[in-house]
Order: structure tokens, then sequence, then C-alpha cells
């Protein structure tokens, strides 16, 4: 093998001083041509060093970083202020009903009893006999048999257990219900909790309560069963997210606090969120400062246009419970409106559920379904 020394290395030729000067001229000449053929901001890459041409880069990304989060935040705010989704509970009751009559169908044709709602009405009052009029429509439309049985409201609280209890041990009827409001001389915790718990489709008595706050299956009560099934079906997530529930009601506020709170793994899943319950007794400024950390709210306070835009956090799903009639000034007559502003709160919300139109029909649907369950709980026992 040979080795070459370096001093036997070929070498360039030496130039002459105006062969090299030529040159020079010639890479400054193409230099400064292209330096004013490019963008300024290239061109003040080319003549800076390593490091300061590092700083500029870094700068013009985080300059153009921060215009495109701020053009996606406006965006995002502007999408989400400007179109919430209005859930229909109207369609969605459809949906579930869809599902009932199947379930009707197929209890039939196994050769059993078609499920039969029985229900009590005390007093002449108009709201309780419209709700008892959409009920008994309701299961007529799914299927469902049922009868009214009807007493004045000067009836005896006597009287009217005996009567439940005489419900309670017909085997024809597969779910009970005794309409609230009772007249003020009867004790309504007396009277839910004489209906037998097996039949109890309204959910309120004191064992499908307990069982309800242990996580355990049960009756549980329509309006409640309601807003949960709505939350479950727009597809809006509780897991690890905030929910305010304004009201605290035995048969409504308090059952959907216990739905939206409980472990989602447990034998009756719940929303596994983290949640808050406001009543009259809470301040306002407290109300509008908890609400604004809120992802869900509930409206259940029974206060006409209690929650404002101006409370709402961006992006919230909004479930209005409430049921309130007002006199139009317009018209001079009655409405029903709920406790959410929805005009302005429709404009901030992600998620808003109309009054009527929203709960309302989904809470007669859940009630359906609590008495086909009655009616398939009873072929067990």
């Amino acid at each position: 093998m040979r080795v070459v020394s370096a001093t036997h290395l070929p070498t360039t030729p030496p130039r002459s001083a105006r062969a090299r000067a030529h040159t020079t001229y010639t890479r400054s000449t193409t230099h400064t041509n292209m330096a004013a053929s490019i963008p300024p901001l290239r061109s003040s890459f080319r003549i800076c060093s390593p490091l300061t041409l590092h700083h500029h880069c870094c700068r013009a990304k985080l300059r153009t970083h921060r215009k495109c989060e701020s053009q996606r935040r406006h965006l995002h705010q502007s999408a989400t202020r400007h179109a919430a989704v209005v859930i229909s509970g109207k369609e969605m009751a459809r949906q579930i009903h869809r599902e009932i009559q199947r379930d009707v169908e197929e209890l039939v044709a196994q050769g059993n009893m078609r499920p039969h709602l029985g229900v009590v009405l005390v007093g002449d009052d108009p709201a309780s006999r419209t709700y008892v009029r959409n009920k008994t429509r309701a299961a007529s439309i799914l299927g469902i048999s049922s009868d009214t049985v009807m007493r004045p409201g000067s009836v005896s609280q006597e009287e009217l257990l005996e009567l439940i209890d005489k419900m309670n041990r017909d085997w024809r009827v597969s779910g009970l219900l005794v309409q609230l409001p009772l007249p003020d001389h009867i004790n309504e915790r007396a009277v839910c909790n004489a209906i037998a718990p097996e039949k109890d489709v309204d959910g309120f008595h004191i064992v499908n309560i307990g069982k309800l706050c242990l996580d355990q299956r049960s009756m549980v009560p329509a309006t409640p069963a309601a807003v949960w099934e709505i939350i479950k079906r727009a597809g809006i997530e509780t897991v690890g997210k905030n929910v305010l529930v304004a009201g605290r009601s035995k048969n409504v506020g308090m059952p959907i606090a216990m739905l939206l709170h409980s472990d989602r793994k447990h034998e009756r899943p719940g929303g596994d969120a983290t949640v808050t319950i406001t009543h009259r007794c809470t301040p306002r400024e407290q109300l509008k400062e908890l609400m604004s950390l809120a992802d869900i709210v509930i409206a259940a306070a029974g206060v006409p246009r209690l929650i404002t835009a101006d409370m709402v956090k961006e992006g919230a799903a909004v479930i209005d419970v409430g049921i309130n009639r007002i006199r139009d000034p317009t018209t001079g007559k009655l409405r029903l409106i709920g406790d959410v502003d929805f005009e302005g709160v429709k404009e901030k919300a992600g998620f808003i559920t109309p009054v009527p139109g929203g709960v309302g029909p989904m809470t007669v649907a859940m009630l359906m379904r609590n008495t086909v369950t009655a009616a398939r709980n009873a072929l067990m026992h």
C-alpha cells in the first residue's frame, strides 16, 4: 500500500490577484442580487449570525402561534355563542315511545297481560287534570291500558289510603301513581309511602328513594330520569364535569343530583360529576359565581327566568326543568316559561332545552317506561 504524505498531495495552483478580485466581485454581486430578489424577512435572515437567526425564528413562530390561537379562540367562541344545540324533548320522546311500543308488543306476544297504569286524581286542579290527561293519552298511544280514579278534594286521608291499598292488591294494575299536589289536609309523604314500591312508577316511595341514593336499581322519579336520559342521548359528557342543580326538592332536585354525582360503575350507573346544589337561600351573587363554573346547569327552582346569560359559562349545557305559568302582556293569555331566560342563554350555551317541548315530553315518556318496567318486574315475582 502506498502512503502519500501531505507534502505530496495535489494542490490548487495559486491564482492571480486579479482573478481573486474578479471571483470576489462576482460572489458579492451575486449575493447582492439574491438579497434584493427575496422578501425582506429572508434577507434579514441571511445577514444574521446563527444565534440571532434562532431568536428571530422563535419570535416569528411565537407571533404566528399567538395569532392563530387568538383566531381559533375567537372562532370557537363565536361558534359556541351562535350555535347552541336546542334539544327537542318531543323528538327524543318519540324515539323512546318507539322503544316502549316494541317492549309492549313483545310482552303481549309472549302471552302476558298488557301493562296497565292506574292513576288517582284528587280535586279539580286544572294543571293536575292536564297532566293526568297527557299521561293517559300517551299510555293509550303506546299500547298501555290505563284508568283514572277521581276523588273530590274533600276526600279524607284514610279513604285515600284505603283506595291505594285496594289498587296495590289488584294484580291487573302494573303501575300506580297518585297525582300531586294533594289538598293540604292530606300528608303527601304518607300517601307516597302507601303505594307498593314495585308499582310506584313515580319513584317517590321511601324504598325507591333510598335505593336511588345507594346507587341500586329502582324506580327512578320520571323527571330526574328524563333529565338524565336527555344528557345521555344528547352526548353531553358528565364524568369529571361541574354540575349545578338549582333547586333541592325531594322529587326533582335531589334525585337529579344523586343520578349525576354517583359512580358510573355501580349497579345503577351514575354520571361521576361534581355536583353543587343551590336553593332559595343561596345569595344571588354566590349563585352567579357557582354557575360560572358549571359545565352543566339543571334549572329546577320554579322561579321564572332565574338564570340569565351573564350567569352561564360559555358552551355550558343548560337543562330547564322549570314550568311557570305567566300572563303574556301582549295577549293577556297564560303561557309557559322555564327557569331560564331562553332567548338570552341560547346565544351562549352549548346545549339548551326549551320550555315547553323539552323536559316535559321526556318526563311522560320515562313514566311510561317505568310502567313497562313494573309490568316486567311483576312477572319475576
